[in-house]
């Protein structure tokens, strides 16, 4: 059974430690996982949800209060989904969709100008995704080891970009049209 990136993320975190819909919500915050995937705040509880209904996820039977909330827990099946579609999430090289290349392969469309100048408000915004990403992982140390390894890959990508950025944001010619 193939699970979506949303669907594997929330999968993760419930075998990594039973947890309710809300504290979900928090470590996907505290974690800066929306950076890297779409699970919205909205659409934790419809996965859960559709993770129960495919027998990944149950809810062991407590005592129903006012304010109980559901605590959900991997079943073995979903353990065993998870570990599948991680494995082959990591072992097998992907292609992933890169708006940026987009942009590129279009700069005919731009002046010289136009484009150096995006260059330099990307280079800003990736300058501040690393602190972002620096901030968060020192604030919630010590991190189990999916996180850690989220946290260096995510900073391994981001300051490769960066160099990238920092060598074409001098683009020759800057202050002439194309």
């Amino acid at each position: 059974m193939e699970l979506t990136p949303a669907e594997l993320t929330v999968l993760g975190l419930v075998v990594e430690r039973p947890q309710h819909g809300y504290d979900l919500a928090q470590v996907i915050e505290q974690r800066g996982i929306r950076q890297w995937t779409d699970v919205a705040f909205s659409s934790i509880y419809y996965l859960l949800a559709k993770l129960e209904r495919r027998g990944l996820l149950h809810v062991p039977e407590a005592p129903a209060t006012a304010k109980s909330r559901r605590v959900f827990h991997a079943t073995a099946e979903g353990r065993r989904v998870a570990a599948r579609n991680a494995l082959a999430l990591v072992a097998e090289a992907r292609p992933v969709p890169q708006p940026l290349l987009v942009g590129l392969a279009n700069l005919s469309l731009l002046t010289t100008q136009q484009y150096a100048q995006a260059l330099r408000t990307r280079l800003a915004q990736i300058d501040a995704r690393i602190a972002a990403i620096h901030a968060a992982r020192s604030a919630q140390a010590p991190l189990p080891l999916a996180a850690r390894e989220v946290f260096s890959c995510s900073l391994g990508l981001l300051e490769a970009e960066r160099q990238w950025l920092a060598t074409r944001a001098q683009v020759p010619g800057d202050d002439q049209d194309r």
